[in-house]
């Protein structure tokens, strides 16, 4: 890259020196011309006015001279600012003295802004005594227009460059070179001999280093080395000019299976990794070990990544995580059983979380086998796998939490209605009634708790409508007044105009409840929760954790205490199910998973801050809903015969689980209605075939064996169109993911449901 020189002409320069003692030829100018009025004489006047006249011509012209070199000189400076104000690369302009003049975006971002100041401070923080460097490369810029110097500084390697830019005018650029991949142009940069080869040996770059070890560019690996394939860690002859040198290889296998050589050549031509200035300069992290796993050497690179090593340490002190004995494996790649198999371990001393791919390689130093250990970061890695596998155990866990609640709604669909049966038998003074009345309260519990399963699979069938928070939470103040006692003072804010959303109200006044007696149990000596509600509009993307939300509009509900908080190790867990920070008995461990389920399920976000010692907040994002007027539900089944009353109405009855069809049927024959019982679906479509049996209402579980009850009933509707369905289930499958039935004007009755449930909805499909 050339940048514009402006260099004044001699006649310019001639004009820029006498320009100060401009001011001295106008005073004698005025001086002659004075003095050519005081002598009589007319030739003598005439003489004094015309050197008068030349002396303040002179002078007006070296004036027009030195601003027009001064017009250009910062005209060009203009251009250069712009020309270099986005360079990535920090760059300066300085005159003469090292004063600064003008940074770019990257200087002001690298150094802070210095104008006024001198290169040498600005620079202090990045080079060890940086004036004589600077006076030095200057010095050589002045005179051969540029100059640069590669320099070892805090932060690694640089590359300082220097330009002159007319006259007392340089630009300097700071390009840092720490950053660089060893590979490509950035590998010219290295004083070690490198290069980087294909899967085939095929030699893909070459660095300065090694071509001058090698004497040319070449193709091949075997036109380099005597000896193929390529041993890490271990010596190699290679052909150059002056004969056959030998140097310690180091390999390390980049993306797309390329390989980067790295040599280690010693000053007397005789290279080896016990070198401390090659070897503490490479690049890639290595550590060298003993045959008994005694660690006798690590580079900077390693250093950077596991820390300082003690003296004497060995190998299994300082990763695990093998799930074998780290000194058998160091013993396999002794005698060549595990070499270029990588590993992946934790560092034990790191003061942070690290994993490390370690590949061991096989060395031979002054004749006693060793081995060199090559580590890469796998942090990322191993981060992304953990979360793939708590991701794979939370699907688990839902699924099988579904399927446990699907079970056990059948099972007290069947002991609540036989219970309801039970007690139409007997009255409330009954010595039996209050243990029938046992029985149901203890049942209706129970299907609470498969209800929060239900919410943490997200399988339960949600209700939503339009509600406003404001109404909802004032309608819960006195149910959560009542859950806090008195030791806690709840207190509500909400934002003056807040929007609506759309979400099962029941569900929602769950999830609050949920989150206030959390709090309240952090907080057992009392203190004051805060709930908050405000409107939220996100122009761009906002990301919390590894959750993103897209812009819009949201309602926001903040759940705040002041108790003990969550620590830190445990945060990644509070949203499993069964997971409880409470003694034994005072917890399921569903409370916050059924709130995660609730709220995703309604299309919103939950996340968790906390700070042991001062308190918890949950915030809550909701999609706000526009205000527009919601559809009448329009019921799109095709107009049918006049329908019986209840007294006389059908129903065809469709339930694979027999304790469950045996009280449907006996609490609809109670109410008046003639039942037809199936198991299948397809049982059900044989019993349909008989065109003179007159059916009111299909009652359908949801999965069955065989054809589930959607598939039967749009079969069934083709030749009974407008026959009312209702639809029953443990949980809403896959059927309802959209939230609608698959079958207009059909309703959905979820498990467990009491006697007069089911009765109340046949009746108004009846009615409908």
């Amino acid at each position: 890259m050339s940048y514009p020189v402006s260099t004044p002409s001699p006649l310019t320069r001639t004009a820029l020196a006498l320009a100060p003692g401009g001011s001295a030829l106008l005073l004698a100018a005025a001086a002659l011309a004075a003095a050519a009025f005081v002598v009589g004489e007319q030739r003598v006047m005439l003489l004094c006015l015309a050197v008068a006249g030349a002396l303040a011509s002179t002078a007006l012209l070296l004036r027009l001279m030195a601003r027009r070199h001064a017009q250009t000189r910062a005209a060009l400076h203009r251009q250069l600012s712009d020309f270099i104000a986005y360079d990535a690369t920090p760059s300066f302009t300085s005159s003469a003295d090292g004063s600064i003049g003008f940074q770019n975006q990257a200087a002001l971002e690298r150094f802070g802004a210095r104008g006024g100041q001198t290169l040498t401070r600005a620079l202090g923080e990045v080079f060890a005594n940086p004036a004589a460097m600077l006076a030095r490369l200057q010095a050589r810029a002045a005179v051969q227009g540029a100059a640069r110097d590669d320099l070892v500084t805090r932060r690694g390697h640089a590359r300082l460059a220097v330009h002159r830019v007319g006259e007392g005018s340089f630009l300097w650029r700071i390009e840092e070179l720490v950053e660089r991949a060893p590979g490509g142009r950035g590998g010219e940069t290295l004083s070690l001999p490198m290069l980087t080869a294909s899967k085939n040996d095929t030699v893909l770059f070459m660095n300065e280093a090694m071509r001058r070890l090698v004497g040319a560019r070449v193709r091949t690996l075997d036109r380099i080395f005597s000896k193929l394939p390529l041993r890490s860690g271990e010596e190699h002859e290679i052909a150059s000019p002056t004969g056959t040198v030998r140097a310690v290889v180091a390999e390390v296998t980049g993306a797309g299976g390329r390989r980067e050589v790295f040599l280690l050549p010693m000053a007397t031509g005789h290279a080896t990794a016990a070198d401390p200035t090659s070897f503490d300069a490479l690049p890639v992290a290595l550590l060298r070990l003993a045959a008994d796993g005694q660690v006798l050497a690590a580079n900077r690179a390693a250093r950077a990544l596991i820390g300082d090593i003690a003296g004497e340490a060995r190998f299994a002190e300082l990763f695990e995580g093998l799930g074998r004995p780290v000194n058998d494996w160091l013993a396999d790649a002794i005698d060549g059983r595990a070499e270029g198999r990588p590993e992946v371990l934790r560092a034990r001393q790191a003061e942070r979380e690290i994993f490390l791919q370690v590949t061991l390689a096989r060395a031979v130093e002054n004749g006693q086998a060793g081995l060199v250990a090559v580590l890469s970061d796998a942090t990322q890695l191993k981060t992304l796998e953990a979360q793939f596998v708590q991701s794979q155990k939370m699907q688990a866990i839902g699924q099988l939490a579904g399927g446990i609640a699907h079970d056990f709604n059948n099972l007290l669909t069947a002991i609540s209605g036989h219970c309801d049966l039970l007690m139409l038998r007997h009255d409330k003074g009954d010595p039996d009634f209050s243990d029938l009345n046992q029985i149901s309260q203890n049942a209706n519990r129970a299907a609470s708790l498969v209800g929060q399963l239900l919410a943490f699979s997200r399988k339960q069938t949600l209700k939503p409508q339009v509600i406003d928070l404001r109404d909802t939470l004032s309608d819960l103040t006195h149910l959560l007044n009542r859950l806090v006692g008195a030791k806690v003072i709840l207190h509500l804010s909400h934002a003056s105009e807040l929007s609506p959303i759309r979400a099962d109200k029941r569900q929602l006044e769950q999830v609050i409840m949920n989150l206030v007696v959390n709090a309240r149990d952090a907080m057992p000596g009392g203190g004051k929760i805060s709930i908050e509600t405000e409107n939220l509009h996100l122009a761009d993307e906002l990301r919390k954790g590894r959750a993103t939300l897209a812009p819009g509009n949201y309602v926001v509900v903040r759940v705040i205490d002041e108790g003990t908080g969550i620590a830190p190790d445990k945060m990644p867990k509070i949203f499993e199910p069964f997971y409880t920070t409470k003694r034994t008995g005072e917890g399921t461990g569903l409370g916050l998973s059924t709130v995660y389920g609730i709220v995703k399920q309604t299309g919103g976000y939950v996340f968790c801050d906390s700070v042991v010692g001062s308190g918890t907040c949950f915030t809550l994002y909701f999609p706000a809903h526009e205000r527009l007027a919601e559809p009448e539900p329009q019921d799109r089944r095709e107009p049918a015969l006049p329908r019986a009353s209840a007294a006389q109405a059908t129903v065809l009855l469709v339930e694979d689980e027999s304790p469950v069809r045996a009280f449907a049927c006996r609490a609809l024959k109670l109410r008046g209605y003639t039942v037809f019982e199936a198991e299948t679906g397809e049982e059900a479509l044989r019993i349909l075939e008989d065109a003179a049996m007159q059916i009111d209402v299909f009652l359908t579980d949801v999965i069955m064996p065989g054809m589930d009850g959607p598939s039967w009933v749009q079969e069934a509707l083709r030749v009974r169109p407008g026959t009312p369905v209702i639809f029953v289930s443990g949980y809403a499958e896959d059927v309802f993911n959209d939230g609608r039935v698959p079958v207009p004007g059909a309703v959905f009755l979820p498990k467990p449901f009491s006697l007069s449930e089911l009765a109340e909805t046949v009746s108004k499909q009846l009615r409908a």
